[in-house]
């Protein structure tokens, strides 16, 4: 009877393993996608009508410094013309302008390289006889970089949302009877501070020449979103020998990195 009810358990524990961990994967799918498609880097994608015609468009917000931007625009009308409009970005130079060509179905125009961290806004002016349109309403804002080396950058993202997953994972861990609170907290501790802060690091030298833009030094909105993250779960480290309800900490620092993480990129150009 005592082996019945003991396999019982262990079936049980098995079966809640396996479903909160199937939880924490989806909520970090979830959540990786939000970033992706929200991210400084994603492309603007839109539609315009114009003359009748539809016109979709995806225009680039990441340049690398060593090559010039090829910013490209379906032509889906005949004698469809185009302008490339651009200036550096937050300046008064004035709107420098460069027709667009005709190329396989295309409108292409190229920007001009620019030195990590510099910035250009852009926006396309479209012609059809006397006819004309800018798209989008807004001018594009595009960052350039130094090129990160592969390796590297796959490392740092695969820590990040490594540390993401075992976060969720750490505030799902709460619906357990005996929950194993110091065994996640310290795994998404360790793995924030090895992706955020060293992988992080690297990359962010590599590709804009410093080490950390973020508070006290800069407002970068990601070094600043990984600093917050970062305190709450040394916070919950500490709290977990130190507070009378250490389940409460960990449910704190999981919600608030997840909601940290939903923070579009995009709210700061």
């Amino acid at each position: 009877m005592e082996n019945t009810t003991q396999t019982d358990k262990t079936k049980s524990n098995r079966f809640s393993t396996i479903v909160i961990w199937t939880l924490a994967v989806i909520i970090t799918a979830f959540t990786a996608y939000y970033q992706r498609i929200t991210g400084p880097s994603y492309p603007v994608s839109g539609k315009v009508v114009f003359q009748g015609k539809e016109i979709s468009y995806k225009l680039e917000r990441s340049g690398n410094s060593n090559e010039n931007t090829v910013i490209k625009v379906p032509a889906s009308m005949d004698n469809l013309k185009g302008v490339l409009l651009w200036k550096r970005f937050d300046t008064k130079d004035d709107v420098t302008r460069a027709d667009m060509s005709f190329v396989n179905g295309e409108l292409t125009g190229e920007l001009p390289k620019q030195p990590a961290l510099g910035k250009l806004e852009y926006s396309i002016r479209l012609i059809n006889n006397n006819a004309e349109t800018i798209i989008p309403e807004k001018p594009v804002v595009i960052r350039y970089k130094d090129n990160v080396p592969f390796a590297l950058l796959g490392l740092h993202i695969l820590a990040m949302f490594s540390a993401m997953l075992l976060s969720t994972r750490a505030g799902l861990e709460i619906i357990r009877k005996e929950p194993n609170l110091k065994k996640f907290t310290f795994w998404t501790l360790g793995i924030l501070t090895f992706g955020g802060f060293i992988m992080g690091a690297i990359v962010l030298k590599y590709a804009f020449g410093v080490y950390w833009t973020g508070f006290p030094v800069g407002m970068d909105l990601t070094d600043n979103k990984t600093l917050i993250c970062w305190i709450m779960w040394v916070l919950a480290s500490i709290m977990i020998f130190k507070s009378a309800k250490p389940k409460m900490w960990v449910v704190i620092a999981s919600v608030i990195t997840l909601l940290i993480f939903l923070i579009p990129h995009s709210l700061v150009p």
